[in-house]
């Protein structure tokens, strides 16, 4: 057996290891709600008329279950290819000016939030600050299961609008941020790219990281010539690291411009997929003249701003999984 085969081989083994898992984990999931809605009906059963703690225990307990099962149905749905994998989220500042970057920053905030509540992981890949407040991008790593199936209802143009904090005259402002997310391809999954379709900048990383982030020209540009796609990666302190991660950014954009395009081979794409635009909002957020957030696409909405901004974005995604 060649080395080539032995460690396909050896990935393939992880992989279905991986699945399994997951497999098991629905399994013993659904188990522990069956058990759980035994055990409420038992409850119910002993219940005395007058026992107003158990029936409050009781319909908190209803109510948890029914939260859980319509998460549960949502990872059900979650079948794509790509859907149980890490994501690669990227934020940018749009039109809005110093507006633009602390929206930006404001929903970097929402999303670290949801992605405590969910117990992932998040890494920072790559980070730009504002000139004069916010950032102009961030790019995250989100790791945990079926951060990408989820997160994948983010993509799109935010929108907000509100009182300007940086406008003397207390104008109404309306600024833009995109929301951009691939999946984190597993090694099965994996694509090659020739080196000549490439072309690897280094530069001196800019921001926080102490005195070798700035000396060391560890952080890496790549690009893609053959469709212009370009990322960078500046985090980690080696330049090997950083050439990984940018690496895994440039795959996961090429997949997602290959599906795109209905193309059958990354080879078969060209300069002309470079343009691929800002598309249509998808939500706004209404801090003024009244309190709203909107999702365009499925109409769901909430006057409960402040939720929403500290991460309670749920019932937006899982409205738009059950839509497409």
């Amino acid at each position: 057996m060649q080395e080539k085969d032995f460690w396909q081989d050896i990935n393939r083994a992880e992989e279905v290891t991986k699945e399994s898992k997951r497999i098991k984990d629905k399994i013993e999931r659904y188990d522990s709600l069956n058990r759980r809605v035994e055990d409420v009906e038992v409850l119910a059963e002993l219940l005395e008329d007058d026992d107003e703690e158990t029936i409050s225990e009781i319909i908190a307990e209803i109510r948890s279950i029914e939260k859980e099962v319509n998460e549960y149905k949502i990872e059900l749905l979650l079948s794509g290819e790509y859907d149980g994998n890490n994501a690669i989220l990227t934020l940018h500042a749009g039109v809005g000016g110093t507006d633009a970057n602390d929206w930006t920053e404001m929903l970097l905030r929402m999303y670290t939030r949801w992605c405590e509540k969910k117990g992932y992981k998040v890494d920072t890949l790559d980070y730009l600050e504002g000139d004069e407040a916010g950032i102009k991008s961030v790019t995250l790593k989100v790791k945990g299961d079926f951060a990408y199936g989820y997160l994948k209802a983010e993509k799109g143009i935010h929108r907000l609008v509100r009182i300007s904090p940086f406008n003397a005259n207390g104008k109404r402002q309306t600024s833009f941020a995109s929301v951009e997310v691939l999946p984190e391809l597993t090694k099965d999954q994996d694509i090659e790219i020739r080196a000549e379709d490439i072309k690897v900048d280094t530069f001196r990383a800019s921001g926080a990281g102490g005195q070798h982030v700035n000396k060391t020209e560890s952080a890496i540009r790549i690009t893609h010539l053959k469709t212009g796609i370009v990322v960078q990666c500046q985090s980690e302190r080696s330049q090997i690291a950083n050439k990984e991660a940018a690496m895994a950014m440039l795959k996961a954009k090429l997949i997602e411009l290959k599906e795109r395009a209905h193309k059958e081979k990354i080879e078969d794409l060209t300069g002309e997929l470079k343009d691929m635009g800002w598309g249509s909002q998808i939500r706004s957020y209404v801090f003024h003249p009244y309190n709203l957030v909107k999702d365009h696409r499925t109409n769901e909405e909430t006057a409960n701003l402040n939720a929403v901004m500290n991460g309670e974005i749920d019932n937006f995604i899982i409205a738009y999984l059950k839509n497409n």
